[in-house]
């Protein structure tokens, strides 16, 4: 059944309203509500359905500015659920305002499963997975008309804002929980926009990426320039065919929204180092959540073009789950080919065509195939302590990966030793010099123990002098095994750049059955060099060199480590993994975050 948008009220400050303007007479239903407030853009108010669409009038006729927003439909209608509705902004046609710099031509701002809207936090998460951005949020919090009345808004570039209750209502209750602010004198141009030339709004960098979320053919050049990767980093005749094969195994698997897109780029930068790939990609628009994905997709994917033990392939495919969605990465291994002689290349598309058979029959390959585990445990583990929470999780995949359990309901059962928190923590940074780790561990509250390996260097004499590396590296072990068998939070200060080094203080934290928080900054090696030629102890060129060529993050769900924090260059917790979200405390300095409303940090 096709339903008009209801018409929004002014609220009762809004100066544009005019004499045939809904207005509220009070903004009394909000009060001790969580709103949402969001930028009211300047376009035509359009509802999309499974099988159609129309704009604010339910017998709205062609126009050619609708004509893009149709081919948009086309694309991501059939995710759209019978009886929902999408309803958005088409900004393809300049209106009163002109955008120049719009992340596509159409925002979703409200979904609606029949009479009901549903919450703010559900309504991005639906728009996001099907390829649709949704409007800027300028503020969020308790309701405070004080607040609201103070912000300031640039009127030549912005309409206005919407103010809405972050939780979902009925439709008979829309007029007392959405709003809105109009800019004086909205309407500036002399003839309707529906009667003058057609002229579009202008498209930013950032649009290529959404053209891939919503399933738009790849333009791989667009996308290189959106992400900030220089052609040279993705040339080659090859990379436009394994985008365009990427893209077509993706649609054909049903995955949209972030899920394509990180596939699409892993394709586009397939050929780059994978640290490099988060680097590049965190300091950019897609943000840290994203950038580790996409840099863990290129590091797993020629995993599967290689001969695995069948008895272990279960345990494998399950730790690769905690880390990439299965179906995206056996798309991407299968797309890149191994390259070298035909027996190869069959041999490579014959392991990753019978690990995809093995995923399938395991109901490993489809969306989020753990998290019927963690919605299980989240009821049992709610109200815990968050290290105890985070470790129980750990604990839980590691033994669903070993077959030990199957059920959340063995799970909740497998976990409870863990449940009182009386267990040690081990913070392990991880990265290369100059990339901040250290910084940041010397700046978090709680801290027991703190163990460098530079620092113990120094007590002999002198930090920079590597003769003695073993021996160095066994005291530090030693005062770790001390360390953690007092309990409490001990921090290990090393690089600790591969999977092999991690496993020595791996080994210790095991046998004192500690809780591992692997800390990992992504930061650009341009960055990392410029700040060792100002650090009071630089390492030589050739040793950072070394250290960037070998750097192998953990990654989600090894077996090493419980939960894996991520730094942004400025130091800050950008991302996490292994844990429901990152919170105050030790190993969990929470900083900004990048591109999304309230992310859960859970893999």
């Amino acid at each position: 059944m096709r339903t008009p948008y209801p018409r929004t009220p002014h609220l009762p400050w809004s100066p544009g309203a005019t004499a045939d303007d809904v207005r509220a007479t009070g903004a009394e239903w909000f009060a001790g509500r969580e709103v949402v407030v969001t930028e009211k853009l300047d376009g035509e108010n359009t509802t999309l359905y499974a099988d159609g669409l129309h704009a604010r009038s339910l017998d709205s006729a062609h126009h050619p500015s609708r004509a893009w927003v149709k081919g948009l439909h086309s694309r991501i209608g059939a995710g759209i659920p019978a009886g929902w509705r999408i309803c958005g902004e088409n900004l393809y046609a300049r209106h009163s305002l002109a955008y120049e710099d719009l992340d596509s031509w159409f925002y979703g701002f409200s979904v609606w499963d029949g009479d009901h809207c549903l919450g703010w936090d559900e309504s991005v998460h639906f728009l996001h997975g099907l390829g649709v951005p949704v409007p800027r949020v300028l503020w969020r919090g308790v309701f405070d008309e004080r607040a609201l009345r103070r912000l300031r808004l640039d009127t030549a570039r912005q309409e206005g804002y919407v103010v809405r209750t972050a939780a979902g209502f009925p439709r008979e209750d829309f007029g007392r929980c959405v709003g809105k602010w109009v800019r004086r004198g909205h309407v500036t141009t002399d003839a309707h926009w529906m009667y003058a030339p057609v002229v579009p709004n202008g498209l930013g960098p950032q649009a290529a990426l959404w053209e891939v979320r919503s399933g738009a053919e790849p333009d791989p050049v667009a996308l290189a320039a959106a992400v900030g990767v220089g052609a040279e980093a993705v040339g080659g005749a090859a990379v436009p065919s394994v985008v365009a094969e990427v893209a077509g195994r993706l649609d054909a698997a049903g995955r949209t929204g972030d899920a394509r897109l990180a596939g699409v780029l892993a394709a586009l930068l397939h050929r780059m180092p994978r640290t490099a790939v988060g680097a590049r990609l965190a300091a950019g628009p897609v943000g840290m959540r994203a950038a580790r994905r996409v840099a863990d997709l290129v590091g797993l994917s020629p995993r599967l073009r290689r001969a695995f033990p069948d008895e272990e392939r279960r345990a494998g495919l399950v730790r690769m789950a905690a880390a990439a969605d299965l179906g995206v990465l056996h798309a991407l291994a299968a797309a890149v080919g191994a390259g070298g002689d035909r027996v190869a290349v069959a041999e490579a598309s014959e392991c990753v065509e019978w690990s995809a058979l093995y995923a399938q029959e395991e109901g490993l390959l489809g969306p989020e195939p753990l998290r019927p585990l963690r919605n299980g445990l989240r009821d049992a583990l709610a109200g815990l302590d968050p290290d105890a929470a985070d470790r129980c999780r750990a604990e839980a995949l590691q033994l669903f990966a070993q077959g030990r359990i199957s059920t959340a309901e063995e799970a909740v059962a497998a976990t409870w030793r863990w449940r009182d928190g009386r267990f040690p923590r081990l913070v392990q940074l991880c990265g290369p010099s100059g990339s901040g780790k250290s910084t940041y561990a010397r700046s978090l509250p709680g801290i027991d123990a703190y163990i460098a390996l530079d620092d113990l260097r120094a007590a002999r004499g002198n930090r920079a002098d590597q003769r003695d590396n073993a021996g160095i590296l066994r005291e530090g072990l030693d005062r770790l095994d001390a360390a953690l068998a007092a309990g409490g939070t001990v921090v290990w200060d090393a690089t600790s750049l591969t999977g092999q080094q991690r496993g020595l203080t791996a080994a210790v934290a095991r046998r004192r059955d500690a809780l591992v928080t692997h800390v990992v900054p992504l930061v650009e090696e341009a960055e990392l060099v410029r700040r060792n030629g100002a650090r009071e102890h630089p390492v030589p060129p050739r040793v950072l060199a070394s250290q960037l060529h070998r750097f192998s993050p953990p990654y989600p769900g090894d077996g090493q480590g419980h939960r894996i924090r991520y730094l942004g260059a400025g130091g800050d917790v950008e991302d996490a993994a292994g844990c429901a979200a990152p919170g105050p405390g030790p190993g969990n300095r929470v900083g900004p975050r990048v591109g999304r409303d309230r992310a859960d940090a859970d893999q």
